[in-house]
């Protein structure tokens, strides 16, 4: 915003994230069904194809003009500190799949709830295919991923590409954030009020909940300098519980005994590997931010 239309106080980074906070998630986390925000859902999955074809056509662009070199398909090691921070990358991967917490929200208002598991492996496919074709396509790619099109692209139409890229991208995060929110608030809830009747039919603990952790989500969202931050630590912890921790853990309590030989063994070797990997990526993340070592790994 800053570069198209000069500095201005409503142009900083405080100021946007007010406007989007009142003009674009107060009225999209207000549903109280997140059968509401199918449209909104589909069209951020659009956005995220433009912004893979986009950075697609770009790299092959470039590729077949001789600007750039092939993608790198393995990491670059200089030394022993570089081979470390390769775990820093396993935590923002994990988030990138966390959807666990979506699914019993999405399934409790489907007409057939059978079609679940249908719907969750096209998603995961989906996000495979736009998740490795962005790395294919992208190297170098920055922490801040729209930081890559602030300068010129080398290619014809560059500055029209590079704004396209932007605003669909930033576009895609905001329609992606209120169903993330949607499973937050309710879980949240959950763990506050175990025994109260559903949030959907209490209003005031529907927007008194939505108020504090939308307050909380604004404070963090002003004051974390970089997302890459951000994703690191939380994929690292809470990711990783969520993701593999916790239903391992409830597959090795088996309370209706129904857990087979293979399905124990499978559990605990994905403790072991959450908690091992866990381990290494924080301990590397807190090196990285204290060591000033430069080796690049990207």
């Amino acid at each position: 915003m800053e570069e198209w239309f000069g500095g201005h106080w409503w142009t900083t980074r405080s100021a946007l994230l007010q406007f989007t906070t009142l003009l674009v998630f107060a009225p999209l986390i207000s549903f109280k069904r997140v059968d509401s925000l199918r449209y909104t859902s589909a069209l951020s999955v659009g956005l995220a194809v433009v912004f893979v074809a986009i950075t697609a056509g770009v790299a092959i662009v470039k590729l077949m003009e001789g600007k750039i070199g092939m993608p790198r398909l393995m990491p670059k090691l200089v030394n022993q500190a570089s081979f470390w921070k390769l775990f820093t990358a396993v935590p923002v991967i994990v988030t990138a799949f966390i959807c666990h917490h979506n699914i019993l929200p999405i399934e409790n208002e489907l007409e057939d709830p059978t079609q679940m598991k249908s719907i969750v492996r096209k998603s995961l496919i989906f996000c495979s295919f736009v998740y490795i074709a962005t790395g294919f396509f992208g190297d170098h790619i920055l922490d801040d991923v729209l930081a890559n099109f602030d300068g010129d692209l080398g290619i014809p139409y560059s500055s029209l590409l590079g704004d396209l890229v932007r605003v669909s991208y930033g576009l895609h995060l905001m329609l992606v954030f209120p169903i993330v929110f949607f499973s937050f608030r309710l879980n949240v809830d959950g763990l506050l009020f175990p025994c109260a009747m559903p949030i959907a039919f209490d209003n005031r603990r529907f927007f008194s909940i939505t108020i504090a952790l939308m307050g909380f989500i604004f404070m963090g969202a002003n004051f974390v300098p970089s997302i890459w931050d951000a994703f690191q630590f939380t994929g690292a912890t809470a990711a990783v519980c969520v993701g593999f921790i916790f239903p391992a853990a409830i597959t090795l309590g088996d309370a209706h005994g129904i857990a087979t030989k293979n399905d124990r063994l499978i559990s605990w070797m994905m403790i072991f590997l959450a908690v091992s990997t866990s381990t290494v990526a924080v301990t590397s993340d807190i090196y990285s931010i204290f060591s000033v070592d430069k080796g690049v790994i990207a």
